[in-house]
């Protein structure tokens, strides 16, 4: 989850299935240029739309495409020249593709437009950065975060899309909205050619299908598929489904030349993180929509009142209990770390009405660890675990709901 290269995020897929893609392919990237002015060209097989803008603290350029089949060499997003350090590119949601640059300064958007085939050229995305000062950085980013100048990716104010099967407005089933971690442009840790945004999609919707076989509940997936969500609209989509559980899939790996670890973590929200590895996972998984060149002004503040407080004391407890019966249900299934129950400020836990938990299944890193998280064995058997705590938090929580009858009455 927290563990990604500054720079090696590129996605790369099979030849033979982007073959038959009906999106435009992108098929090489140039860079050129120096510390005062640099250009990037991506070629492409057809000329596609673009909107280019800025981002500071750190410095980044997001470029927005419709959805783009990605056949770039790997590791070609790791080389830095001039103004551009790295990028990284994916699927940010259905029908879209971005492209976002990490600078190695503040720098304008020069120019940024879209050529046609012509004189044997294909296609080309073409994007000019010029170095300016900090000063006339944050201006430009004023201009550009108008919204009668540069218009959002999707509709202003629509929630964020719900994976989810149709079902009767009577439904009274508890929702559980199972989020697996990353996807899209964010591959999140990565081992032995293995990206954790894969390896959490796996266990996610085979656990999507052992709670709808069992009929008990209404399954929402904040993704299901190879795209980018950021955090907030994560906690929307469990907020706005009226979840009765939350429950975050990742794993986790340790930076390189930082020790040894293994097995899986419950990890619930705390202001103060439990210890100082608890921190550093919050820390990175918060950077989560850093990497996916989220516009982070943009996103509206939480009214904070005594209600809320209240309603956050309640469902914190909620959440301790049902992370305790998560780790209890894995330790027959799973290698659990030392610590299995930790707690530390993660913003996809931040829904103050719903019970929420981060599960990470194991660490990356570790070579038993990522042996099991790829064995459909080791999945099935953890996914029934997990189930099974979901059960018995939802058991006990109906007896607890229901009133005590006195004698009598």
């Amino acid at each position: 989850m927290c563990g990604w290269p500054a720079a090696g995020l590129a996605q790369t897929e099979s030849a033979a299935a982007e073959a038959a893609s009906p999106f435009p392919v992108a098929s090489d990237v140039r860079i050129a240029g120096d510390e005062k002015q640099t250009r990037f060209i991506l070629d492409l097989d057809k000329k596609v739309t673009l909107r280019a803008f800025a981002l500071a603290d750190p410095y980044r350029v997001v470029v927005d495409i419709p959805q783009v089949s990605f056949q770039l060499d790997s590791g070609s997003g790791t080389v830095a020249r001039g103004l551009i350090k790295a990028f990284r590119y994916g699927l940010v949601m259905p029908g879209g593709s971005r492209i976002v640059f990490d600078l190695a300064g503040p720098a304008k958007i020069k120019n940024a437009y879209a050529l046609d085939p012509a004189n044997g050229q294909p296609a080309r995305l073409v994007l000019e950065l010029e170095a300016v000062d900090r000063t006339a950085f944050v201006q430009a980013l004023a201009v550009e975060s108008r919204p009668d100048l540069r218009p959002a990716i999707g509709v202003a104010g629509a929630p964020p899309a719900a994976v989810a099967s149709a079902v009767p407005a009577d439904d009274s089933r508890p929702v559980v909205v199972l989020d697996p971690g990353h996807g899209g442009i964010d591959n999140g840790t990565q081992s032995s050619g293995e990206s954790e945004k894969g390896l959490v999609l796996s266990f996610g919707l085979a656990l999507r299908d052992r709670l709808e076989k069992s009929g008990k509940y209404r399954v929402v997936m904040t993704r299901s598929d190879d795209t980018f969500i950021p955090l907030g609209d994560r906690v929307k989509i469990a907020r706005s489904q009226s979840a009765a559980l939350f429950v975050s899939i990742h794993a986790d790996a340790l930076p390189r030349g930082e020790g040894e670890a293994h097995g899986a973590t419950v990890y619930t929200l705390s202001d103060k993180a439990s210890d100082a590895e608890a921190e550093r996972l919050a820390d990175s998984e918060n950077k989560a929509d850093a990497i996916g060149g989220v516009n982070l002004t943009e996103e509206p503040t939480d009214v904070a009142d005594i209600l809320i407080e209240l309603t956050q004391r309640e469902t914190r407890t909620f959440s301790n209990r049902f992370a305790r019966l998560v780790a209890a249900e894995m330790k027959s299934t799973a290698r659990m770390h030392k610590h299995p129950l930790k707690s530390a400020g993660f913003r996809v836990l931040k829904a103050p009405d719903v019970p929420s938990v981060l599960i990470e299944l194991g660490y990356v890193s570790n070579k038993e660890d990522l042996q099991q998280l790829l064995s459909e064995n080791w999945r099935s058997r953890t996914v029934g675990a997990v189930a099974q705590a979901i059960d018995g938090f939802f058991t006990k929580r109906l007896v607890s709901a229901v009133p005590e009858t006195r004698p009598g009455n």
